[in-house]
């Protein structure tokens, strides 16, 4: 969405603040919203460097946040919430440190509680258990969980 009237770089920065403030956002979706905004060169790096000293702007805890909330609210497994976070241009360390926030006791649980859901909704004629464990392994790996995690739960529904 291209906005039809150009921002100074001082009210670009206000709508950035209240964007900001809104909900925790990546580097790369303030930047992009500063080149909606029509704000483009140095003044790109003076807002987001004003956001961050201001505290507005905050990568880890943009990703800590967002590792957490598709977690606990999608059920995502670790690898889609990688993909997802590297897409927003995350850094590496940022990236690592957010994957912490997913206790690993619950992350199994959470695996086993979607794996039993899945395999218990497949019903219809010529449906056998290869096709369960095919349909339910597909899911969870679309979910994305680790296929050694999935396989492991697949052992305890048999």
């Amino acid at each position: 969405m291209l906005y039809k009237k150009r921002f100074t770089p001082e009210q670009a920065l206000q709508k950035l603040k209240h964007y900001c403030a809104y909900q925790e956002r990546s580097h790369a979706e303030v930047k992009e919203k500063l080149y909606q905004y029509g704000v483009f060169s140095n003044d790109v790096d003076n807002i987001i460097a004003t956001l961050i000293e201001e505290n507005y702007l905050n990568e880890e805890r943009f990703a800590k946040a967002f590792v957490r909330g598709k977690f606990r609210m999608k059920q995502w497994g670790k690898v889609k919430i990688m993909h997802a976070l590297k897409q927003k241009q995350v850094s590496t360390y940022n990236l690592k440190q957010a994957m912490l926030e997913i206790d690993n006791d619950e992350y199994a649980k959470v695996l086993a509680s979607l794996a039993k859901k899945k395999w218990d909704s497949i019903k219809g004629e010529g449906v056998n258990r290869f096709v369960k464990m095919s349909k339910t392994m597909d899911y969870l790996i679309q979910k994305g969980f680790e296929r050694n995690l999935i396989q492991d739960a697949m052992k305890l529904l048999e």
